[in-house]
């Protein structure tokens, strides 16, 4: 016959139940931690930065380019906005210089430095700084914009 059995062997297992656990809990935890290094040791090398290639990705050019500066064409600093010309009379222009907000200008009148506003036509203004100027600038309307 089967003895049951009694209430003091039941906590005697469990007492050395808890006690193989919590030695196992320990000694996991013992075994699986590294030697403690001070933070300072961690450190790992500082890290170079090469300051020409950064300044290239950020979009600076090299000093032998910076040294020569592109000149942009004259035509790109000046915009023709808007004209006012009758046939057999003078005529007006306005114009926009280096994104600068347009002003009118009159036949004959300065547009910037010694280039003037030499003449008017249906859709287009010419600027030069004579009359006879071969180099004469050609400003054109731009085309108007269709709503839908």
């Amino acid at each position: 016959m089967l003895k049951t059995p009694s209430l003091a062997s039941l906590a005697a297992g469990l007492l050395w139940l808890v006690v193989a656990l919590l030695s196992g809990y320990w000694m996991l935890q013992l075994w699986g931690r590294e030697p403690l290094v001070p933070v300072g040791a961690l450190g790992t090398p500082p890290i170079q930065s090469d300051a020409a290639g950064v300044a290239r990705v950020l979009g600076a050019v090299p000093e032998a380019q910076a040294t020569a500066p592109a000149t942009a064409p004259l035509s790109s600093r000046f915009r023709l906005l808007g004209l006012a010309s009758q046939p057999g009379q003078s005529g007006a222009a306005l114009i926009a210089v280096d994104g600068q907000p347009p002003r009118p200008v009159v036949v004959g009148g300065v547009v910037d430095g010694e280039l003037r506003l030499l003449s008017v036509g249906p859709k287009v203004a010419r600027l030069g700084t004579t009359a006879g100027d071969p180099s004469a600038l050609e400003l054109n309307l731009p085309e108007p914009v269709e709503s839908r």
